[in-house]
């Protein structure tokens, strides 16, 4: 029960609980109300780099969502060019996770991480659909225990500034296992093959146990 209402943060949000702490000390000096403010701020900052466990279903028929928040876009696509697979299609779900959303990643099946590339960008809206193209994103190429191609793409946002990579080529995953997070607003995009998706736009997703899409 407790570790419901006060989950553990992620590595990255102890720093920034420290300097909102420190600020918010700084605030209480000249006065209550903008102690106040550094008070609320604290306690945002810790629910923003919160990292709670997860259900995770662990059923190689399903994708879960790699993030929380709203799924935007559900459709077939070329793969990304980024990664050799423009010539492929395949459907895409993308979550946007706005800034009172966890931002930390899982992988939406078991498998194994065949590559990871990062390429650097802008910081558009993460909402809009030249997001997925123009923004900072790292991607991770998995295949599933079926061999399909599953790629996971996390995507900067008008006011993150960093993509965290927490898991390295070659390495095995377990389905929902944690792959990295975003700090602040940003967004996910899942392609995949050979699964029916389970979601709808406007939909909210849960990390690791909302189910995406079935074989």
């Amino acid at each position: 029960m407790f570790s419901k209402i006060f989950p553990k943060i992620h590595a990255e949000g102890y720093k920034f609980l420290v300097i909102s702490g420190i600020v918010t000390i700084v605030f209480y000096s000249f006065s209550n109300f903008l102690g106040l403010i550094g008070l609320v701020l604290t306690i945002w900052v810790y629910y923003f780099f919160r990292d709670p466990d997860r259900v995770i279903i662990n059923d190689n028929n399903y994708l879960v969502s790699p993030a929380d928040g709203e799924i935007i876009k559900v459709e077939e696509v070329d793969g990304p060019k980024e990664l050799g697979l423009e010539n492929k299609k395949f459907n895409k779900i993308s979550v946007f996770m706005n800034v009172f959303d966890c931002h930390v990643n899982r992988t939406p099946c078991a498998g194994k991480i065949e590559e990871i590339l990062y390429k650097p960008g802008a910081f558009v809206n993460a909402s809009l659909d030249k997001a997925s193209e123009d923004n900072e994103r790292n991607y991770f190429k998995i295949k599933d225990t079926d061999n399909n191609d599953i790629v996971v793409v996390q995507i900067a946002g008008l006011v993150a500034r960093r993509i965290v990579c927490e898991s390295n080529k070659d390495q095995e995953l377990k389905q929902g296992d944690r792959i990295g997070m975003i700090r602040f607003g940003s967004r996910a995009d899942v392609y995949y093959e050979n699964y029916q998706p389970l979601v709808k736009v406007g939909q909210k997703a849960i990390s690791g146990e909302t189910l995406l899409a079935k074989k």
